[in-house]
């Protein structure tokens, strides 16, 4: 059933959308330290939140605590015949889901309660929805397990990012000051353009996943054949910049091209190609860290987009790079790349076992 109670006691913890990880059903702080006394449905233990707002967002909660649903939820209890374990996996279900969206308004889209509340659903025996409800809290807890092992990666990724090229973190072997270089002289300018059209397939910078095949990426061609003869062409370990700014690479991504084989790219990006003078590797995980930020901020000027960040090649070109020895650079560069394997293996199992959970909930509610 809903309960519609409410409460605006400051004492009990209160849930909003935004302490709410989007489906996983949990929670991103330590509600009980928040301070807030907006009035909100009051609920226990074991009961079910649901947020009816957007309901595509996927806000949900099975909370082990009484507190305040501030916002637009419904909060369900299970009856005598339906036990709440069960209640929390049945609204994550592809048919509860399909009901749910079935929402008034546009702007503001909320589940309608009549829709939900005169739709039949199937309801096995108590030892079975037990079992149910068991399996998925098995599956929940390894989906949560997993990705705080990836999100503790990406701090300590972060971490290595920051305190190698600073130079704060040294392998106990090394002990050499860093020396300064410019840019422009350890990298140059490919200016080779796709002139006799030999090369069609068109790549992309992306800041999550690097240089990617744009047809792919996209799910469309963006490029225009006819026009792919004004292409940069990049070869394998080019780098590339795109100045399209995004909260991952606020002053737009540098990526090298690790897809084995030669593409073009628009005259928009600035392509570049390392001399021996520095390991490509130590390079690109350079332009993954932070360090060069300071040198854009200062030296980029105003677009006229303010979605790309705008800065001239030959000042680029003076970005102020520190490069160890050869054998410091390629023992930095493969630990990042090490770590970063062991990240994607990670992602990839997590993605694994979403998939077994997606699965079982299609098969299991018919």
């Amino acid at each position: 059933m809903r309960i519609n109670k409410t409460s605006d006691d400051s004492m009990i913890p209160s849930v909003e959308f935004e302490d709410i990880i989007s489906k996983q059903g949990r929670l991103n702080k330590d509600v009980r330290l928040k301070i807030n006394s907006k009035q909100g449905i009051y609920f226990e233990p074991q009961d079910v939140l649901f947020g009816k707002l957007r309901p595509y967002l996927q806000n949900w909660l099975f909370p082990s605590f009484y507190g305040r649903a501030v916002g637009d939820f419904w909060v369900l209890r299970a009856n005598s015949s339906l036990l709440s374990e069960y209640l929390f996996v049945l609204i994550q279900s592809p048919r509860f889901q399909s009901v749910a969206n079935i929402s008034a308004g546009t702007k503001m889209p909320r589940s309608d309660w009549n829709t939900v509340s005169n739709t039949s659903f199937s309801i096995p025996v108590q030892s079975e929805q037990r079992r149910i409800g068991q399996l998925f809290n098995v599956l929940d807890d390894l989906i949560a397990a997993t990705q705080d092992k990836i999100d503790a990666f990406e701090q300590i990724k972060k971490a290595l990012l920051q305190h190698l090229f600073d130079q704060s973190w040294r392998f106990k072997e090394y002990s050499e000051l860093w020396t300064p270089h410019l840019l422009g002289e350890i990298t140059s300018k490919v200016t080779e353009k796709n002139t006799e059209n030999l090369y069609h397939e068109t790549f992309t910078n992306s800041a999550k996943y690097g240089i990617v095949e744009q047809q792919s990426f996209f799910d469309k061609s963006i490029s225009n054949e006819a026009n792919l003869a004004n292409y940069y062409v990049v070869r394998e370990n080019d780098f590339v910049y795109n100045p399209r700014i995004s909260n991952s690479a606020p002053i737009g991504p540098v990526r090298r091209n690790k897809l084995n084989r030669t593409g073009v790219m628009s005259p928009l990006y600035y392509v570049f190609r390392a001399t021996t003078a520095v390991y490509p590797i130590f390079l690109e995980y350079f332009f993954k860290g932070e360090s060069w930020y300071r040198f854009m901020y200062l030296n980029g000027d105003t677009g006229a987009r303010s979605d790309r960040f705008a800065i001239k090649d030959k000042v680029f070109e003076q970005m102020p790079v520190k490069l160890p020895e050869k054998s410091e650079q390629e023992k930095i560069g493969a630990l990042l790349q090490n770590l970063e394997t062991v990240m994607n293996q990670t992602q990839e199992r997590l993605q694994k076992i979403r998939d077994i959970k997606d699965s079982l909930l299609k098969s299991l509610f018919v």
